[in-house]
């Protein structure tokens, strides 16, 4: 197997926002670069793309300029500065938790990404901190969906990345969640269980992600890549007057939308959740509810030290019972 080799970006990070990197298509009709990009991006307006190429903002892997002329089989990558000309703030702040020379540790508000996507730019945790520290070298070490809060951990510098990064690789950071959800119809407190299954209780399946989709696809025929203990906390109603179940969740794996996916096949569907159980028609944020999914504790030995490190969010959740049934 051929190993993967990482390609640095030939344009510096400018205001805590990195490049983005396209890959040009190996054949196609096109007869220049600029023609391909003008196509591919066809919602922006193409007199301001071919302006940016006259101006050269479109560079190859040498950081030379791509002009509007170059032919579409000169390059097989094009780096560039994602513009977006109208950017709704987030009107919530990540809190730093502990920084070193090495690792910085944030509590992220739900509603905030974790990194630049789709209409977020500029209002992400890593483009926020890489001003904030004046350091365009953090990287987020593991993320979490826009709609989470709780603990983030990025890396400070490219020396040391790798020895954060095989931590999760080799699934040796402990990680804790809190979930709440609207008590599901079926639970009796004598005798508690979700989908018939007795809590504690450890949760299986298959979960692939798929490039575009909104939701992961779970695959029952398959051997299970996703784990969680999940065991209830409480039983109550909130400060809204909502009953509910609240969970703490330990997950052993990590794949993506893993807490949200599984408690909603087990009937407790996250309060907020508008992918799971049923995908929901786009809507504004809505900030009285959030996705009630924190991320509360991370605990490791530190790979450079080799002492232990645990934190905890300063968080909590919306919805958590405030009073007993």
């Amino acid at each position: 197997m051929m190993a993967y080799v990482s390609m640095p970006p030939p344009l510096p990070v400018k205001n805590g926002v990195g490049p983005t990197r396209l890959r040009i298509p190996a054949s196609g009709p096109w007869a220049t670069i600029a023609e391909y990009v003008v196509a591919k991006f066809d919602h922006l307006d193409s007199e301001n793309l071919y302006r940016r190429f006259d101006d050269g903002e479109f560079v190859g892997i040498d950081g030379h300029p791509i002009c509007r002329s170059t032919k579409f089989s000169a390059h097989q990558f094009l780096w560039y500065y994602r513009e977006l000309p109208a950017e709704d703030p987030v009107p919530f702040h990540e809190e730093i938790l502990h920084v070193d020379d090495d690792l910085i540790v944030i509590d992220k508000p739900h509603f905030l990404p974790t990194t630049p996507s789709g209409r977020y730019l500029r209002e992400s945790a890593l483009v926020r901190l890489r001003v904030r520290l004046d350091n365009p070298d953090l990287t987020p070490i593991h993320r979490l969906d826009r709609g989470t809060a709780g603990l983030v951990m990025f890396s400070a510098r490219p020396a040391t990345r790798g020895a954060y990064q095989s931590l999760f690789e080799k699934r040796q950071v402990t990680k804790v969640y809190e979930a709440v959800s609207a008590r599901p119809p079926t639970w009796d407190q004598d005798a508690p269980t979700l989908d018939g299954r007795v809590v504690p209780l450890v949760y299986r399946n298959h979960i692939t992600a798929r490039r575009g989709e909104l939701r992961v696809v779970v695959d029952e025929s398959r051997e299970p890549n996703a784990e969680t203990m999940i065991e209830v906390r409480g039983i109550g109603v909130s400060a809204s007057g909502r009953t509910v179940l609240h969970t703490v969740l330990r997950p052993h794996s990590g794949r993506m939308h893993q807490l949200r996916v599984h408690l909603a096949a087990l009937g407790a569907g996250i309060l907020g959740d508008r992918r799971y159980p049923d995908l929901l028609p786009d809507a504004p944020d809505d900030h009285s509810l959030p996705l009630q999914l924190l991320a509360r504790e991370l605990e490791f030995t530190d790979p450079l030290s080799r002492r232990p490190r645990r934190f905890v969010t300063r968080r909590t959740l919306s919805e958590i019972p405030t009073s007993d049934d």
